[in-house]
């Protein structure tokens, strides 16, 4: 049995990457739903760029686990 090298260090790569920047965004996700909050606890006011941040953060990340998903399951190709 012949290992490809290259292939494999490709793929973890490609994982690692991948995996770190969902969990930034994730993370910036989090933190537009913290910085509403404290707008909403100092002031009373709503912080709209906080939350549309964190949509879109969290939307990003709902396709990127359905992308995967898409990859797995082979009914779906």
């Amino acid at each position: 049995m012949q290992l490809d090298w290259t292939g494999l260090a490709e793929v973890a790569a490609v994982s690692t990457g991948v995996t770190v920047a969902t969990v930034v965004v994730f993370a910036l996700g989090v933190l537009g739903l913290a910085r509403a909050e404290a707008a909403r606890e100092g002031d009373g006011a709503t912080d709209a760029v906080g939350l549309g941040v964190a949509g879109l953060c969290f939307l990003a990340c709902a396709a990127v686990v359905a992308y995967g998903i898409y990859l797995i399951v082979p009914q779906f190709h």
